[in-house]
């Protein structure tokens, strides 16, 4: 396409307006605007710290466009941990790169706008704020440079952002490894990354963050490769961090356990699209979309002993072009007919505001098929009427973690 923007760079015309009130159309009436969805309700929270609006972020490769991120929107207050949950390709990570500037080519942002402190960094504002937002990544092993020594690379990070160089550089980041619960600091400090082990070692990426003096915190997978012992001491060390320093944490991973322990509202993102917004307890008390749904039932311990934990056949869709129906219908055990022809959009589910969304046909008064006609009461489904007994898709009862690595 012709009019395609440089990496970083949001639209500014009237197809943005179009994009964010249209939605739920048939394709077969208007493909083009059943294209361009949006949501029903209103998203953000125009105050938050944070404020991502309608992001469109594309992959443009030799063969297709990828809709990496097709249309997300949530907000991050201060002093809250904000979750975004989905399986691995899902758009979680190009979620946060986009937010942080950090999409490479052949990807960029197309649309959409991410406002910090109401200011919107998509119109070239992302050096103005490189140390108010800071990121921890999955791997740290990655993210620190093996031949400089922990210390360098936090003195670093203070240089440019707080200006502090010499003695008194080195004392900060002493100071900053202590507070991320490395022991015998002042040894480490000067220790290289494959002296630590792994559990320090993202401890001293978090520390690199924090030299920052970040407002937001986005952390990106940070305990996916650590055993379970040192996750609990991880999280543990946000969830006091974020207390010292009011810090607003955006908390990405496909690990819903972990949502529940860490996070106080959750975005749950599928194919590109965020698909349920809730407060967390209110999200795992009553899930409202079957993805949701899916999702939890996959938490050991949510099955009985004697049964199989569920799963899901297939695994997250690549999607190369702009959604047109529901992404999820070919694994949705609750699918119906309407599914692959309208692409659903945001319906409030709170009566007193808009804290509970879910973007699901069951939802959507203008289809005659309910929640109560799809979920059986626990955490489980009810036969389809659509794609169940017409044959005219798959039906499946729970979920797998089994995307490709695009999130």
């Amino acid at each position: 396409m012709s009019d395609r923007l440089p990496t970083g760079s949001a639209r500014t015309d009237d197809a943005t307006t179009d994009v964010a009130t249209d939605g739920g159309t048939r394709t077969d009436d208007a493909t083009t605007d059943a294209a361009a969805d949006g949501d029903a309700v209103t998203a953000v929270d125009p105050d938050a710290l944070l404020r991502v609006e309608d992001l469109r972020t594309v992959f443009y490769t030799e063969h297709e466009e990828i809709h990496a991120v097709d249309g997300v929107s949530f907000d991050v207050h201060e002093g809250e941990t904000v979750g975004l949950v989905g399986e691995s390709g899902s758009g979680k990570s190009v979620t946060a790169r986009s937010i942080l500037g950090l999409v490479d080519e052949p990807g960029r942002i197309e649309e959409g706008a991410i406002y910090y402190r109401g200011e919107d960094l998509t119109d070239d504002n992302w050096d103005a704020h490189r140390g108010d937002i800071a990121i921890v990544f999955q791997d740290p092993g990655g993210s620190l440079n093996p031949v400089y020594t922990v210390g360098n690379q936090i003195r670093e990070a203070l240089r440019i952002h707080q200006g502090l160089r010499g003695s008194e550089a080195r004392e900060r980041a002493v100071d900053l490894l202590e507070d991320v619960g490395i022991p015998d600091a002042r040894r480490r400090v000067d220790e290289y990354p494959h002296q630590l082990s792994g559990g320090m070692q993202q401890r001293a990426v978090i520390a690199m963050a924090l030299a920052c003096d970040p407002d937001l915190l986005v952390c990106d997978e940070p305990t996916t490769a650590l055993d379970v012992t040192i996750q609990a001491q991880i999280l543990d060390l946000l969830a006091e961090l974020q207390r010292e320093e009011n810090l607003a944490i955006l908390f990405i991973t496909h690990d819903m356990g972990v949502i529940e322990d860490a996070t106080d509202r959750v975005n749950v993102i599928y194919a590109g699209e965020v698909v349920e917004r809730a407060p967390t307890e209110a999200l795992f008390e009553d899930p409202a979309h079957p993805y949701t749904r899916a999702l939890l039932q996959s938490i050991p311990g949510r099955t009985p002993p004697d049964e199989q934990l569920p799963t899901i056949e297939g695994e997250v869709p690549t999607p190369t072009g702009p959604a047109t129906d529901c992404r999820f219908a070919p694994r949705c055990p609750a699918a119906f007919d309407a599914c692959t022809t309208f692409h659903p959009r945001h319906q409030s589910l709170d009566a007193d505001g808009t804290d509970r969304t879910a973007a699901c046909l069951l939802h959507d008064d203008t289809h005659d098929r309910t929640p109560a006609e799809a979920f059986d009461g626990t955490d489980g489904f009810v036969q389809s009427d659509g794609f169940g007994e017409s044959g005219d898709g798959p039906h499946h009862t729970g979920p797998h973690a089994d995307g490709g690595d695009r999130s």
